[in-house]
């Protein structure tokens, strides 16, 4: 009895294929029976929406009627198939064509199809995967090679040349992004961090390159990309260039409280553009440092040491802990504990907002797990792209980042900080009479 064999991708024998590509390729050019069963319920769930929205619009039309009691409003066939390109690859699916007879064109209804937007034939997965792709260096041409092994044969419609445009375009809107007014935005809180990736911006020996990436929440809670721009080594003269642009395009009145790493060159610039606003330090990063201080034999007890401090309930009790961990530690690992107690007052920070904020605010972890993909899967590659190619695909992987981002526990309180309601503890306090 022979052995079962597994189906080889079709490639030349001459082809030479970048090894991360090949397997993409040998896992997706052998589909299984299960593959070809969820990419069917697939395009039936799509169907099914598509037609759902389509009697949904007729039905809420049900009561324009002519004059002898016939619906104006019907669907009338269906217009001609087309593919879109999914996660679970290519689908075919048709959508209702609806149709609206009255006999005055000004008065007559518009079917404009949420699940099919007109001319769709990529899902927001593939959009992103074209600037993923593009920063893991992956060239122009060979997005030809990748796409098919991740979306299959019908990705031949992504050729270099649609791949071009694209970058062109996201490239505009990023441009367009950069330079929008500001002056009609608050940001109460915001977060900066600078994002060491290996980017494929060119080169300059002596200076070492990062992605500022700055985000804030506005007065009714809602996160939001603020900017997005490459620096030098996080350096004051970057952040103070990124800070006074905002300000010069109208960004004019000061976040209440600014939360990053202790490392950055941010603070000196903010407190030169923004002077009125608080700092905060993030917990995450500053326990990583003062961990990477210490023998790892120690570092399970040193972080639950850590955590007693900014869990504690009050300020008075984070003190306490704080206060307990350096007399602890202090004698055998001084660094350890002169990391901590440099930004012992901006850890703290925080209980002076309301606590129900407090999560947002002891970390920048929307900027880290934003880029977090980018950060851990990145790779250089020997060919360089532009500066501005690059920033618009980091723009975009943002852009989409963004449309996830919950908005703030608690936002109304957002209110209050506004106005300048004093909080001790994370409660607010009454006004003095």
């Amino acid at each position: 009895m022979s052995k079962p064999t597994t189906k080889q991708p079709n490639i030349p024998a001459t082809e030479t294929i970048d090894p991360e590509v090949l397997a993409f390729r040998q896992v997706f050019d052998s589909r299984s029976l299960l593959d070809e069963i969820i990419h069917e319920g697939a395009r039936r769930m799509l169907q099914a929406a598509i037609d759902a929205e389509v009697d949904a619009f007729i039905e809420t039309h049900q009561d324009r009627c002519d004059l002898e009691g016939r619906r104006l409003v019907v669907k009338n066939g269906s217009l001609p198939a087309r593919e879109v390109l999914t996660g679970a690859g290519a689908i075919q699916v048709k959508q209702g064509r609806v149709r609206d007879n009255s006999s005055d064109p000004k008065g007559r209804v518009v079917f404009s199809p949420s699940v099919l937007p007109a001319y769709l034939r990529r899902t927001e997965s593939i959009e992103e995967l074209i600037p993923w792709l593009y920063l893991k260096g992956i060239s122009t041409n060979d997005f030809g090679e990748a796409l098919h092994a991740l979306v299959g044969e019908q990705a031949k419609g992504l050729s270099a040349n649609v791949v071009v445009r694209l970058k062109e375009q996201w490239a505009e809107e990023y441009d367009q992004w950069n330079q929008r007014d500001l002056s009609e935005k608050e940001y109460v809180y915001v977060w900066a961090d600078g994002i060491h990736v290996k980017v494929r911006l060119e080169d300059d020996a002596n200076k070492k390159q990062c992605i500022l990436v700055l985000m804030g929440a506005t007065a009714d809670g809602t996160k939001e990309l603020i900017a997005v721009l490459d620096g030098y080594r996080e350096s004051e003269q970057s952040w103070s260039e990124l800070l006074l642009d905002l300000k010069q395009r109208g960004l004019a009145i000061a976040p209440k409280i600014a939360v990053g790493d202790g490392a950055l060159g941010f603070w000196a610039a903010l407190r030169k553009v923004f002077p009125e606003t608080r700092e905060q330090r993030c917990w995450v990063h500053k326990t990583a440092n003062v961990l990477n201080k210490m023998p790892k034999s120690v570092q399970p007890k040193a972080k639950g040491d850590l955590h007693e401090i900014w869990q504690a309930e009050t300020k008075a009790n984070a003190e306490t802990a704080f206060k307990h961990f350096l007399e602890k530690y202090d004698a055998k690992y001084p660094q350890a504990c002169a990391c901590l107690r440099k930004d012992r007052s901006e850890l703290l920070t925080f209980y002076d907002f309301p606590a129900e904020h407090w999560g947002h605010l002891r970390t920048t972890n929307p900027i880290e797990s934003t880029f977090a993909t980018i950060r851990l899967r990145h790779r250089k590659t020997k060919g360089n792209g532009t500066r501005r190619a690059s920033l618009a695909m980091m723009f975009k992987l943002a852009q989409s980042a963004e449309k996830k981002w919950r908005r703030l526990r608690s936002y109304e309180k957002i209110t209050l900080v506004i106005e300048g309601r004093s909080f001790k503890d994370g409660i607010m306090q009454e006004s003095a009479a």
